[in-house]
């Protein structure tokens, strides 16, 4: 099992730029495919980026962030990371990062990941 905390989180104005953290617990979690997911009032949580066991190139992203978004991991210290720039209004949301435990695949679908953070609020003010 294992836990994750997000933080770095806030109100920024259009055009600025944000560095999301998600911090997990236990020692296997370089064993776990790790995701971005947001979701604003009334709206269906959505995929916004993932990253595969290892990290390094094996990243996906949805095409509203593709470009402006990157997410990142450093399995040492069991962290992973999501630098936002170019931020719209639209982007603002709660952002959650998850966990998915299957070898096979690195999911873009919520129902895919195992484990979930609490999350953490992004407001992009226009």
């Amino acid at each position: 099992q294992v836990q994750l905390v997000e933080s770095g989180g806030g109100l920024v104005q259009a055009g600025g730029s944000l560095r999301l953290s998600c911090a997990a617990s236990g020692r296997t979690f370089n064993r776990y495919a790790m995701g971005w997911f947001r979701q604003a009032p009334g709206k269906e949580r959505e995929f916004v980026a993932a990253i595969n066991r290892s990290g390094g190139s094996s990243t996906y992203y949805a095409d509203s962030v593709r470009g402006r978004f990157t997410i990142s991991r450093d399995n040492a210290k069991n962290t992973v990371s999501l630098q936002m720039n170019s931020l719209k209004p639209e982007d603002t949301a709660v952002y959650y990062c998850a966990a998915d435990y299957n070898p096979l695949r690195v999911g873009v679908s919520p129902e895919q990941y195992d484990y979930w953070g609490q999350g953490t609020q992004v407001t992009v003010s226009s």
